[in-house]
């Protein structure tokens, strides 16, 4: 998307992209409304600009012409850069701002130069000294913006306050004919040679059968360079595929299902070094597989920039805790004695489940086909719980005793009153 001009109202009109030469204008008034005596100010004499070395200076031999009847008393010319490029010196006769994100318009530095000389009908013009633009560490595939206007085009209200600039001032001089551009505004890329190392992470999940756990994995741009998709194309596309034995119940944004894969896309077309896209999901757990694992990875297509593949693809692991493998639970459902303890319990979630569950329901049932090693999805106090401490042995181990206690007890009393009534 073209960056707007500085005010922010007056960047309504329409855009016309001009083909294969990369720039991008936007139109002037209809010509029925137009003054066929008013000055009719265009800016050019500069093409896109490709092969540039971070850390380097270039300059912008811009063109100012009148293609109107009538002279310009004063014209401004505006210079604005994406965020990989800064504007090595601002003359005095001009102004520099930085202007934040926003309306999906990356950050941005613009110079506005105010040329108080008439510019003439059919005359071209550009400026004694050229600007000069420095390319930064982190350049990639930044836009330069070029608009010329009779009027001072004002500061951008997103931005910050403008500073004057301290150079020394340029005039306009009169340039070599053939070099005059044909619109108002133009926009065109600036390309420059440097590497971006894109990553993706992974994530750990761990929960019980019929339980929602998040799932957050994300997308990392570690640098050096920022990166901006050109207008009209994709953005970099991750590739979500959840562990097996868990569904989907909860998608972010610019996700969409693809298969059994979920293919995400970016919240805006630029993401500055350091900057990362966050993808939360939720996933609820179906069944217990053994060593589910799933993986998020970067889209196929080819990125030269990128040499690093190695941090291309992470693991999403699953891990789930108690027993059980089909998803159907005791504790954590509370169900008939039949289902919780009977089909979920196992070998002694059968026994204990039916005693038990089978009169209380969920809660006896969970306890005893939690402490199985087959039994239930272990999400009841003693079971379930415990088992995450290494403990869940313990309550049965102590139960026992005290019944063995118990009936020792009771089988010496019975044994003196037998030994009683004989006597």
């Amino acid at each position: 998307m073209p960056m707007p001009s500085h005010n922010r109202r007056a960047s309504r009109t329409a855009v016309v992209a001009l083909g294969a030469a990369g720039l991008i204008a936007l139109a002037a008034a209809p010509a029925a409304f137009a003054d066929e005596t008013a000055p009719e100010l265009v800016v050019g004499g500069i093409e896109p600009i490709d092969g540039v070395q971070p850390g380097s200076t270039f300059e912008l031999p811009v063109t100012v012409a009148n293609k109107g009847t009538q002279a310009s008393e004063k014209v401004w010319v505006t210079y604005a850069v994406t965020r990989g490029l800064d504007f090595a010196e601002v003359p005095s006769n001009c102004r520099a701002q930085r202007v934040r994100s926003y309306d999906e318009m990356p950050e941005r530095w613009t110079v506005a130069c105010g040329f108080d000389q008439a510019v003439e009908p059919g005359v071209v013009y550009t400026p004694e000294r050229p600007l000069r633009v420095k390319a930064l560490d982190r350049a990639f595939h930044d836009e330069l913006l070029l608009r010329v206007d009779e009027n001072d085009p004002g500061a951008d209200e997103n931005g910050y306050p403008p500073v004057a600039g301290t150079a020394p001032a340029v005039k306009l001089v009169e340039a070599p004919a053939g070099r005059e551009g044909s619109a108002r505004v133009v926009i065109l890329p600036v390309t420059s040679v440097n590497t971006a190392d894109y990553q993706v992470t992974g994530a750990a999940l761990r929960g019980r059968v019929g339980e929602t756990v998040p799932m957050k994995v994300e997308f990392i741009n570690a640098g050096p360079a920022w990166f901006m998709a050109k207008v009209g194309e994709p953005t970099t596309r991750v590739v979500i595929t959840p562990p097996a034995g868990s569904s989907v119940v909860k998608t972010p944004g610019f996700c969409k299902a693809k298969g059994d894969a979920y293919e995400c896309g970016m919240s805006q077309r630029a993401l500055n070094e350091g900057g990362r896209e966050t993808y939360n999901f939720q996933l609820k757990i179906d069944k217990r597989l053994g060593h589910a694992k799933g993986s998020v990875a970067l889209s196929t297509e080819a990125r030269p920039f990128d040499p690093d593949k190695s941090n291309d693809k992470a693991d999403i692991t699953l891990d789930v805790m108690g027993g059980g493998s089909t998803g159907s639970t005791g504790g954590s459902t509370g169900g008939s004695g039949s289902d919780s303890g009977g089909s979920s319990g196992g070998a002694a979630g059968g026994s204990s489940g039916g005693a038990a569950g089978g009169s209380s329901g969920g809660a006896a049932g969970g306890a005893a086909g939690g402490a199985s090693s087959t039994g239930g999805d272990g999400t009841a106090a003693n079971g379930g719980h415990l088992a995450e401490t290494g403990s869940s042995a313990l309550p049965i181990t102590g139960m026992a005793a005290a019944a063995v206690v118990t009936g020792a007890g009771m089988l010496v009393i019975a044994r003196r009153r037998r030994a009683q009534s004989r006597n």
